[in-house]
């Protein structure tokens, strides 16, 4: 059990003894956010006290009475208006920096009550290719997967692509009648995009054009065997695109089931929607009305078009059916997660709404974690100078150009081949973190400047960090260990350094109570700042045997950690920079 926990515990024993009738599940031990009032804190006791109209601090002061904390603790302190606050001793900290020097924990353990989540994010659509608008689901996603599994939890990934609808008669209009064999050859993404863009064009201005679109797609959804082979190449061909951009970004997908998977099962959702009373017919579309919902009221949610059409309404519907009972990986999950763009805030109410009506039994929670948009530095959407969307591959690209400008000015004497990969892991880990560490429902401005910068909170600072940590133990030779029986903190910068540490547990837990990934950002810059202090101030290969080991140690497990926190962020490190 880690020390926090330890302590957790035995605060709320505390409190049981003191309240008999207490809840304690809401007593919680969180650090303390000036240091100068101790290492954790809680303020927990107010609201009990509140409830039983007692006075809290007094109320703290008996619980504080029934607290044998001397293994760990300097006395805890009644302060304020009831809040307890826990100094821990020096020993406490050596004795938790062993435990993860020698690989008992890293800070963080598994969740006691591990729980299966369905993680539905990145969502490109076929026949287009992917774009910035594009990177912060994708990022975002993958963060939230590999926190979660890191903890211990069931994470079922699905990528539901958009590979039906109406684009794709215009495009098979475009496909019989426009292709350019070797332009589809060379680009055939770009290719996909000019036709939809040309019989697109010529819809709006020819109702011929129109209608022939329209039997096209008719002829798809009837099985015509020739549009259907067309469909298939063109989700193939953006098939390849997808694994090139997602391979390059290390996202991986348990599943990818596009809206096309659900097709099949539409009719049969908007039945049960009319024989249960839940859709209505209004102006020819068959609707859901929000009568008892004040912020829906006066938008209902459209299941079946006028023309008889589905919607992605009606699609999610059938997935969100699909993903609860277990879909294919025969897993129920206690949670679905929706990872979109800030707009769809009105759709994903009026989905969960819906489900909620048409499955009251479902007890799954459904959470939209929703975002903001990635802006220019004129403060509007990114896009390129000509004021086209930018492709998500030229970002990547351009992202590893500029970090290999950088890297060449800095060591010139590393190989080509060496620089390039320093220049991979720096130029794709640089937006990464640069998405990640804003709070996730803002906007931001996308500045290369700004995120390749070797100061600040950026990912060339840690990874600066986490390389100067190793070149130490280059240094040192690669014999070199801890070799000491016990550590000893002494200096403030290494107190200081070990207390960060012991917190990387609960930042992972602060990103996954409101999936803000930016929790974790904020704490490994921290970090990455304690270690500096640390270093500037504590010789560690010149230092004498016992602070030298513990200084190895701290300087092992701080590699760790930021090691561990960068990698769960979807971001690699390297030895040398």
């Amino acid at each position: 059990m880690l020390l926090h926990e330890i302590l957790e515990q035995k605060l709320k024993q505390a409190v049981a003894t003191v309240l008999p009738d207490a809840e304690t599940a809401s007593i919680l031990l969180r650090p303390c956010p000036d240091p100068k009032f101790g290492d954790y804190q809680t303020n927990a006791l107010m609201a009990l006290a509140k409830a039983r109209k007692m006075n809290p601090r007094q109320l703290a002061t008996e619980v504080a009475a029934k607290l044998d904390l001397a293994q760990w603790c300097e006395p805890v302190e009644v302060a304020g208006a009831g809040f307890l606050n826990f100094r821990l001793k020096p020993s406490a900290f050596a004795q938790a920096l062993r435990e993860a020097a020698d690989g008992q924990h890293l800070f963080f353990e598994s969740s006691s009550e591990p729980r299966c989540f369905a993680i539905d994010f990145s969502s490109p659509n076929v026949a287009k290719p992917m774009h910035v608008g594009h990177i912060r689901s994708t990022i975002l996603g993958e963060a939230l997967a590999r926190i979660l599994r890191l903890l211990g939890h069931l994470v079922i990934t699905d990528n539901h692509i958009g590979d039906w609808g109406t684009q794709f008669g215009k495009l098979l209009v475009g496909w019989k009648s426009q292709l350019d064999p070797a332009a589809s050859q060379a680009d055939p993404i770009a290719e996909m995009e000019r036709l939809y863009k040309l019989i697109n064009a010529q819809c709006e201005s020819d109702p011929k054009v129109l209608e022939q679109a329209r039997q096209e797609l008719v002829k798809l959804q009837s099985g015509d065997e020739e549009n259907l082979r067309l469909w298939k190449e063109m989700i193939a061909l953006s098939q390849s695109q997808f694994e090139r951009v997602y391979g390059r970004l290390k996202v991986k997908f348990d599943y990818t089931f596009g809206e096309s998977y659900f097709n099949p099962m539409l009719k049969k959702v908007v039945d049960e929607l009319t024989e249960r009373g839940i859709a209505e017919v209004s102006e020819g579309a068959l609707v859901v009305h929000f009568p008892d919902i004040p912020e829906l009221k006066d938008h209902p949610a459209i299941v079946r078009k006028s023309d008889g059409g589905f919607n992605y309404t009606t699609t999610d519907l059938a997935t969100v059916l699909f993903r609860w009972e277990g879909g294919v990986w025969k897993a129920q999950p206690n949670e679905i997660i929706y990872v979109t763009g800030a707009p769809q805030q009105l759709h994903f109410k009026q989905l969960f709404a819906v489900f909620r009506r048409w499955h009251p039994e479902a007890t799954v929670k459904l959470s939209h974690v929703w975002f903001g948009s990635v802006l220019g530095e004129d403060g509007r959407p990114f896009k390129t100078r000509t004021g086209d969307t930018v492709r998500l591959e030229d970002l990547l690209d351009e992202a590893e150009e500029r970090a290999l400008k950088v890297i060449e000015e800095k060591n010139p004497e590393l190989e080509q081949a060496q620089k390039r990969e320093i220049a991979r892991v720096v130029g794709l880990g640089a937006i990464k973190y640069a998405d990640l560490t804003q709070n996730r429902q803002s906007d931001y401005v996308f500045s290369w400047d700004r995120m390749l910068a070797l100061q600040g909170n950026t990912a060339p600072y840690l990874l600066y960090a986490y390389t100067r940590i190793r070149s130490i133990f280059r240094k040192g030779g690669e014999q070199t260990t801890y070799g000491a029986k016990e550590f000893v903190l002494s200096a403030p910068e290494e107190l200081a350094l070990a207390r960060h540490l012991l917190n990387f547990g609960l930042a992972l837990e602060a990103v996954v109570e409101d999936y803000r990934p930016n929790f974790l950002c904020s704490y490994l810059y921290e970090l990455a700042g304690h270690f500096t202090s640390f270093y500037e101030n504590c010789p560690v290969l010149k230092a004498e045997e016992t602070s030298r080991a513990t200084r190895l140690a701290l300087c092992d497990v701080t590699a760790r950690v930021l090691k561990q926190g960068l990698e769960v962020l979807g971001i690699e490190t390297t030895e040398q920079m």
